[in-house]
């Protein structure tokens, strides 16, 4: 495993994002996801609470950023959970609404359930097959993103990614906790990474960059916090 640093300008501020980079590729013969989840997203140990409350924060937050970009929705997110034969983990909107509920990020107790590492695991094929279905559109915002960079320009000077920082900050403001205080420079900072992630996870071994990327940072947040 590796770590590259991409550094953007946005106009009077930059930011720099680092970001796990995994050489490995997907098995090129089609497996089931049962048998995805068990080769593709290997677990050597089985994450403690705290680092699972950690991965649906993380996992929630990239449905967001699809949310906000595609405009996607609960039946998108259904739909990709058919297409990967997981009905039996997200059966139902209620199911799904459960399992983005128990991040710890949002507002509420009401519904909130324990995510287990095979939920996680499925929430992590549904993102990057909603982000794999929707590559097109993530090219061209980062490219765009990329160009407004170059160009000393606000990110929100251009319409795709003005309704994307806009679409993000409004739904974040209203689902999670610290929606009402947090910066908007802070909520379009994590815009703006996640965006660029979801490059990443659209990629034909995005669900083992994602899965890996989730254990990596839960593992440095708890060694941090046990430190």
């Amino acid at each position: 495993m590796s770590t590259a640093e991409s550094c953007i300008n946005t106009g009077s501020r930059s930011a720099c994002f680092t970001f796990f980079v995994y050489s490995e590729a997907m098995p090129s013969t089609a497996k089931r996801p049962s048998q995805l989840s068990q080769t593709t997203l290997p677990l050597t140990t089985t994450p403690d609470p705290r680092q699972l409350d950690n991965i649906k924060a993380q996992l929630d937050l990239v449905l967001l950023a699809l949310e906000a970009l595609a405009g996607i929705g609960s039946e998108a997110m259904l739909q990709a959970a058919a297409d990967l034969g997981l009905e039996n983990v997200v059966a139902d909107r209620v199911a799904l609404w459960r399992l983005r509920q128990s991040s710890p990020l949002r507002k509420g107790q009401g519904g909130r359930k324990k995510l287990d590492v095979e939920e996680a695991r499925a929430l992590v094929l549904i993102c990057c097959h909603l982000a794999k279905n929707h590559q097109e559109l993530i090219r061209r915002a980062v490219a765009l993103l990329e160009q407004v960079a170059a160009e000393n320009r606000e990110p929100h000077q251009v319409s795709l990614l003005g309704d994307y920082l806009d679409a993000f900050s409004n739904t974040y403001q209203e689902r999670m906790e610290d929606g009402e205080t947090v910066a908007q420079t802070s909520l379009t900072d994590l815009a703006l990474k996640l965006l660029i992630d979801l490059l990443f996870y659209s990629a034909p071994n995005g669900p083992r960059r994602l899965w890996l990327a989730l254990l990596d940072r839960t593992q440095t947040k708890s060694e941090v916090s046990g430190g």
